[in-house]
């Protein structure tokens, strides 16, 4: 066996190996709906107020399509920037205040190291109008291609960030709500080609 054979067949043992280590993760985790139950029996709900269940379960899709976007909105400025302004975008493009604010808040998220974080990118400990106000700051270099305008961003996060809050506080949004967030995510995404 020649040293190429050897390093060929130690890459597709390898190989084999993250296969077999994703496939058990895979098994462990299960398929979403078992995971969904698994995490639904962490929780008392025979205890609860069958109302507040039945608002709280109609909800939560409006959370699911929320969530999601603001989090591929992060993805889409992070990606816009770092084509801009390279592997330290957060500390070029992205203003004093709004990098002290993200911060604060992923050191108070330290604090409790037992529990779950945000994400591993700055990005994530920001809010939905630093968003915005990151946007607007540069603009010309990393958005205007890709935007109609600030004033066009600043409404679809205004109005997607007021249901946002209603969901977040256990609040229920009428139909009509429910209509005009999904328009406006579904704008924001066929815009930004996510």
């Amino acid at each position: 066996m020649s040293l190429s054979d050897d390093v060929y067949a130690f890459v597709m043992k390898a190989e084999i190996a993250k296969v077999a280590i994703d496939n058990e993760i895979k098994r462990a985790d299960g398929s979403p709906e078992e995971v969904a139950a698994r995490i639904r029996q962490c929780f008392p709900f025979d205890l609860m107020d069958d109302d507040f269940i039945a608002s709280a379960e109609k909800m939560s899709s409006v959370y699911s399509a929320i969530a999601a976007f603001e989090n591929s909105a992060r993805k889409f400025i992070q990606d816009r920037l770092l084509e801009q302004f390279g592997a330290d975008w957060w500390d070029k493009a992205v203003s004093e205040a709004v990098r002290k604010q993200a911060q604060k808040r992923k050191e108070e998220e330290a604090q409790h190291r037992y529990h779950g974080s945000r994400g591993t990118s700055m990005i994530f400990f920001t809010q939905m109008g630093d968003l915005v106000s990151i946007i607007q700051a540069k603009w010309q270099e990393a958005f205007e291609d890709h935007l109609p305008s600030i004033e066009w961003a600043r409404q679809i996060f205004s109005a997607v960030e007021r249901s946002r809050n209603v969901i977040m506080h256990a609040g229920e949004l009428s139909m009509n709500d429910v209509q005009r967030v999904g328009m406006n995510i579904r704008d924001w995404l066929q815009q930004v080609g996510a």
